[in-house]
């Protein structure tokens, strides 16, 4: 079955509410707006119940079947967060709030469950209850494991949980997934290296902590290349650096790096976590400078069950015909903590020629919508249909 003909009626009315969201972008767990125009809609809608506050701003609608003779929930998650970004698009629906963007298409999922809440609301062609998940801060703040954390999957009693995201380069309505290992764990660093600092021209009579910190982001790129073996995935990025000062003859007393860490196994984040420590404190010891290591593990690995990778691909095939088989990604994903509590999968949608996420230029691909309110759809009946042995 290819996409529903109900979703080619309701694309105006989806890309409207996407648009929308877009203008108005939201950061974290700071969703109200969104979060309250999700509650709105849910109920609208006529979904049997509708709870906000879940993971403190995280949003669940609950729609029943015809039946519930099967006793199962199978749950939907779409993140509503944007991203601390100045938009460059120049659209004329860009957001209206300088420095935030949705730069990563949840925009674009939220308004695709949504679709796909109204359809399932509307025709109930299951047997058992589907859980409609609107989670708050995937971009950094954990608010899937806020969710988790709140109970939900106990609460509403969910069996199974899916989880879609939009996918640049890859053709339009197209899918990929793969099972296991997925998404990488995403783990962040703070280092503070100080010492007396100086005039500039007169460097010998103090630390350069310059120098010091540049030498210690040169030696953490050796941790991947040169203390993992080399089949084994590792990336370290030194993403800011700071100094305490900005004038042109001061050597600064403090500076300050960040940065990322992104790992596919256990043993290779102990490994990071340990070199790292070592390489900055040894680094600034051997100068004479003084150095604090802040590491914070922020997702895990993000791995898709067997099984339900299985059922995704199913769903995937029946709206596209096809499922192609994704690559390893070290990007981070907070859906992992809802995959660490629930069987569940999650999928990629292809956005098509368009800018890549996380970028100020990008923009979702409104031609998606239809595709991926379908796989939504799919997912649902697919999993719970009356009689079916394997529910």
């Amino acid at each position: 079955m290819p996409t529903r003909n109900r979703f080619a009626e309701l694309h105006d009315e989806i890309t409207a509410w996407r648009r929308d969201f877009h203008t108005h972008p939201e950061l974290l767990f700071e969703v109200h707006r969104t979060a309250g125009i999700v509650e709105y809609k849910l109920k609208e809608f006529g979904c049997d119940e509708v709870v906000t506050g879940i993971g403190r701003t995280g949003v669940v609608g609950l729609i029943h079947g015809k039946t519930r003779t099967s006793g199962k929930t199978v749950g939907l998650r779409a993140d509503m967060d944007a991203l601390p970004i100045h938009e460059e698009t120049g659209l004329d629906y860009a957001s209206k709030t300088p420095g935030k963007m949705h730069a990563c298409g949840h925009d674009g999922h939220t308004a695709m469950l949504l679709g796909a809440a109204k359809y399932l609301a509307e025709t109930r062609n299951f047997d058992g209850t589907v859980a409609v998940i609107f989670q708050p801060a995937e971009e950094g703040g954990g608010g899937g494991r806020e969710m988790v954390d709140d109970g939900m999957i106990e609460r509403f009693g969910i069996d199974e949980v899916y989880g879609m995201h939009n996918w640049p380069e890859a053709d339009v309505g197209t899918f990929a997934i793969r099972a296991g290992k997925f998404f990488a764990a995403a783990d962040h660093f703070d280092v503070t290296i100080a010492a007396g600092g100086a005039h500039a021209a007169k460097p010998h009579e103090g630390i350069d902590v310059t120098v010091v910190a540049c030498q210690i982001v040169l030696a953490l790129q050796t941790i991947a290349s040169r203390n993992l073996d080399p089949v084994k995935q590792l990336v370290i990025s030194v993403t800011s650096f700071e100094t305490s000062s900005t004038a042109y003859n001061v050597i600064p007393e403090r500076v300050s790096l960040k940065g990322t860490v992104r790992s596919l196994e256990s043993e290779v984040q102990d490994m990071a976590e340990r070199r790292i420590r070592e390489t900055v404190m040894q680094t600034a010891a051997a100068f004479g400078a003084k150095a604090d290591v802040g590491y914070h593990r922020n997702y895990p690995a993000m791995a898709n069950s067997e099984t339900e990778t299985g059922h995704a691909i199913e769903a995937a095939k029946r709206v596209a015909g096809d499922c192609g088989h994704a690559d390893l990604t070290m990007g981070g994903e907070d859906f992992a903590f809802m995959l660490n509590a629930c069987p569940g999968a999650y999928i990629l949608l292809g956005n098509g020629d368009t800018a890549h996420v996380h970028q100020p230029t990008y923009d979702f691909n409104d031609a998606v919508i239809p595709h991926g309110c379908s796989w939504w759809v799919e997912i649902a009946e697919g999993r719970l249909r009356a009689g079916d042995d394997h529910l």
